[in-house]
């Protein structure tokens, strides 16, 4: 008798990452792992579906319905991320968090957000899942399948999510096949996906034909494409265009009445693949192109521009081209990809006579060489140059609402310019006089953002000039009339902080992190604001919080370690340093404070060798100089302590403790003159400390 086997079941550490092989060879493998009950059954996140965030969004459409009854609170606290990835979710989470660039009507919209929001906007749907989970209060897991078909977006959420979310909360099983079909800008996301998942390598296994090719054909379009059976492939490839084009214009029909974010992908493809690709596909298109710029998902903004571009000709359909590429300048540049920028400017300008598409092209050319190439390419002659010709091309418009609006809108585009040129009295007068000139010739509600914008950067550029009253009242009437545009909050408490407000500070800062999803530098700079108002715990938390969200950042360990050390910890200042060596294992201020808490632990020699290891690597790090020669001291080397600190004073003549702990070592030696000396400065530059003060007087005694 024998004996069936059957393939034991394999078991994962953690997070999963299924590499290899076809979906349904993923699907098995999945089945044979011993994990915990599913959330949700597979979801691919194939963006030929749903476009940006198609797995996020599958997941919010599962998981909200349920929050918003049970914890309406965290809804909240997310309805940013939740809206700007599900819009289908819109009746059931009322938008409170409004901005005028999500106001503006397209012609209107003069301010995009940042490459670095959807990062933000996927920390932000992660603590949601993880919060929602927790409050599900048992084990689940999930399958995310087709990663390498996904929008760069869905990759940047994978990557947090498995980083992020405890295993034994949420195990995540990922799927991918070995080939790479995203863009390149993807390529870091998943390498951090592999990173913090055990990878499983799945064959391919050759299978028989599940239907006839006809029901094979329309299964792949059913998929909207995103079916990798090579005999449903085979079968659609095979198909006559017009039975082709037939099936997905109804696909498009069903897809079109259910809305969403089905615009952002499958529509747009089943358009674009129809019957009237010039007609229905390029609407399609640009809707959803439109759509993705205005919420930054620039990735996705340019894939849609170019299929679109590749269904027209400049010569023969000139409105078309020209739709289907005004975005790509904007894009491309928030995607640090410059030169591919300015590649589409040159080719625009040699396929339009159009006054409206060289004014744009002259613009975007001039920010291109002012702020967007690498650095080494900037040229701010080269941009004043471009600037010069916008504005000329401005001066020519027909219309005086639009040519009035124009010419500050581009005069805005100089003073940047100027700024960078390092004039910056002559940029605030232009930023000046563009907000009088557009109160003088367009109407109270008109082109509210980019008076905004305008009022904005006339405060950076008295930040600039240190004029910082006059700048936060630029920031706050800016605030006055956008108050939920987070950055800013941001700047208004960075100005404050420089003024010496640490609460107003503290405060403006708080409203941004209320605002939208995380932003790693609020809480950096709200922990520094803390940490100078003697709050060292808070300091902590929002330092610890920065971690999370970038465990990299050398500065915030090192803050973290110092913190502790500065409250009498040298433990967790130990621990902490330790833990950011991990990361960056040569990093010269982690030795230092490492050596420092080693010296507070009462291990001098262990000490000694950090702090020498450390200024082998940075001579002039003051840190380990001071405490290398405090250590030095206390084992009565006499000799280095004056050295380093010397070294260090000359480093940072104008630092008190320098001088007051030399002139320490001095006393020691009943060096009267030579102490008093040091005190006398530091009594200069710190007039109100009592310990100076104390020390100078004791030692004028010891010298009367």
């Amino acid at each position: 008798m024998t004996t069936r086997r059957h393939p034991m079941p394999e078991r994962p550490t953690g997070h999963v990452l299924l590499l290899g092989g076809l979906r349904r060879d993923r699907a098995e493998a999945a089945a044979r792992l011993p994990l915990p009950e599913p959330l949700t059954g597979p979801i691919s996140a194939d963006r030929r579906t749903r476009g940006p965030y198609t797995a996020a969004g599958h997941l919010l459409r599962l998981l909200v319905p349920d929050a918003v009854r049970e914890q309406p609170d965290l809804v909240r606290a997310h309805e940013v991320e939740i809206l700007s990835v599900a819009p289908e979710l819109r009746d059931l989470v009322p938008a409170s968090v409004r901005t005028l660039t999500s106001l503006a009507v397209p012609e209107e919209r003069t301010r995009f957000y940042s490459r670095m929001r959807t990062l933000r906007i996927a920390h932000g749907l992660v603590e949601f899942l993880r919060d929602r989970l927790a409050a599900l209060g048992r084990p689940r897991s999930v399958v995310v399948e087709d990663l390498h078909a996904a929008d760069p977006t869905d990759r940047e959420f994978v990557s947090v999510l498995v980083r992020r979310v405890d295993p034994a909360l949420l195990t995540v099983v990922v799927g991918a096949a070995s080939g790479d079909s995203g863009p390149e800008r993807a390529d870091a996301a998943s390498a951090e996906t592999a990173r913090w998942c055990r990878t499983v390598r799945v064959r391919t296994v050759a299978r028989p034909p599940e239907a006839d090719p006809a029901t094979l054909a329309e299964r792949y379009v059913a998929a909207d494409t995103a079916e990798d059976d090579p005999h449903a492939v085979a079968a659609y490839a095979a198909l006559p265009d017009d039975v082709r084009r037939a099936l997905h214009d109804r696909r498009a029909d069903e897809l079109t009445a259910q809305g969403g974010s089905l615009l952002w992908g499958a529509v747009p493809l089943h358009r674009r693949l129809g019957g009237d690709p010039l007609g229905a596909g390029v609407k399609a298109l640009l809707f959803a192109l439109d759509d993705c710029m205005k919420l930054g998902f620039y990735e996705a903004t340019v894939e849609l521009c170019h299929q679109g571009r590749a269904l027209v000709d400049a010569a023969e359909h000139p409105d078309l081209w020209w739709s289907l590429t005004t975005k790509l300048p904007t894009s491309l540049s928030a995607l640090g990809r410059a030169a591919e920028a300015e590649a589409v400017c040159d080719e625009a300008r040699a396929n339009s006579v159009r006054t409206g598409i060289h004014l744009q092209c002259a613009y975007a050319t001039a920010m291109l060489y002012t702020r967007h190439h690498e650095p080494e390419r900037r040229d701010h002659d080269k941009a004043l140059g471009w600037i010069n010709e916008a504005i000329v091309i401005a001066s020519l418009l027909p219309d005086p609402a639009q040519r009035a609006f124009s010419q500050v809108f581009h005069h805005n585009g100089l003073a940047l310019i100027e700024a960078h040129r390092g004039r910056p009295l002559v940029a605030l007068d232009l930023v000046t006089r563009g907000i009088a000139e557009l109160d003088r010739a367009l109407g109270a509600d008109e082109h509210q953002l980019h008076r905004s914008v305008l009022r904005y950067n006339r405060a950076q550029v008295l930040v600039g000039l240190g004029r910082l009253e006059e700048a936060a009242a630029e920031y706050r009437a800016v605030i006055a009339a956008d108050p939920d545009y987070p950055e800013y909050h941001f700047d208004l408490g960075t100005v404050l902080r420089r003024l010496g407000d640490l609460d107003g500070a503290i405060a403006e800062y708080t409203a941004c992190t209320r605002l939208g999803p995380p932003f790693p530098e609020v809480f950096y700079n709200r922990a520094d604001t803390f940490a100078e108002a003697g709050e060292h715990a808070r300091a902590v938390a929002d330092f610890e919080y920065v971690l999370e969200l970038e465990p990299d950042r050398v500065e915030a360990h090192l803050n973290v370690a110092a913190l502790h050390l500065e409250a009498g910890d040298p433990p967790a200042a130990r621990a902490a340093a330790e833990r950011g060596l991990g990361h960056h294992p040569e990093h010269a201020g982690l030795v230092a404070v490492l050596a420092q808490a080693h010296a507070d632990l009462g291990d001098p020699v262990a000490a000694r060798r950090g702090f020498d290891r450390a200024l082998a690597a940075d001579p002039d790090l003051v840190t380990a100089l001071s405490g290398r020669a405090a250590l030095a001291h206390d084992t009565g080397d006499r000799d280095t302590a004056l050295a380093d600190l010397g070294h260090a004073i000359a480093l940072e003549p104008e630092d008190p403790v320098l001088r007051f702990n030399r002139a320490y070592v001095h006393v020691q030696a009943q060096e009267w003159d030579e102490a008093l000396a040091d005190l006398d400065e530091a009594v200069r530059l710190a007039p109100g400390d009592p310990d100076i003060a104390a020390a100078r007087a004791d030692c004028l005694a010891r010298l009367s």
